[in-house]
């Protein structure tokens, strides 16, 4: 099932570039009968460009948040229903022509992928540092695998967590740091907290 997934991924990958997309993650879900093939997607870099340059610009019609700069645009997806729209019917149509999902019967949904989007890449890890993030790990830090701060850096093989940013658990408090240290090998789950 993973290869399968992993077809899938490539094929969705090249629609949406077709249409000025990226990927950020897909799901395959539910029993045999009731399957939900699920896309997540985002502008891609150049369309974020394009936002940040309207938002420069004063443009009328984007989200007050953004006026306010309580919103960055690497935190929203830029995606538009339209988007979604177009990827599905181009991806839908690829779908079964290639027939790339086992059975053939299943639900496709593309849509954004929230503002508590999941990190997966190191590249999501750089590119949301300064944001908020919850992160699990597989093997415990200091008696603790559940962690949430603000990312202070993301670059290499780890990733920083400024703990002093949220107010921690009681797990993570007894720990008696103000940031951590975390492996990228060793994240079981990462996602941002939105901040609005």
């Amino acid at each position: 099932m993973a290869a399968k997934l992993d077809e899938i991924r490539l094929a969705a990958e090249r629609v949406a570039a077709s249409h000025g997309l990226d990927v950020v993650d897909i799901e395959l879900v539910g029993p045999a009968k009731e399957r939900v093939l699920r896309v997540y997607l985002e502008k891609n870099a150049e369309g974020r460009a394009r936002l940040k340059a309207e938002i420069a610009a004063g443009a009328e019609g984007l989200p007050e948040r953004f006026a306010e700069g309580k919103l960055s645009v690497e935190q929203l997806s830029g995606v538009t229903h339209e988007d979604c729209a177009a990827f599905s019917r181009d991806f839908g149509v690829l779908l079964d022509v290639e027939d790339l999902v086992p059975g053939g019967e299943y639900t496709l949904e593309a849509s954004s992928p929230g503002l508590d989007r999941k990190l997966t890449k190191r590249e999501d890890f750089q590119r949301f540092a300064g944001s908020l993030v919850k992160v699990q790990t597989f093997e415990p830090i200091r008696n603790n695998r559940h962690w949430q701060g603000r990312l202070a850096t993301g670059a290499g093989e780890t990733i920083t967590l400024d703990l002093a940013a949220v107010k921690q658990n009681s797990k993570s408090r007894k720990t008696g740091v103000n940031a951590v240290e975390i492996a990228l090998d060793n994240i079981e789950k990462a996602q941002l907290i939105p901040e609005i």
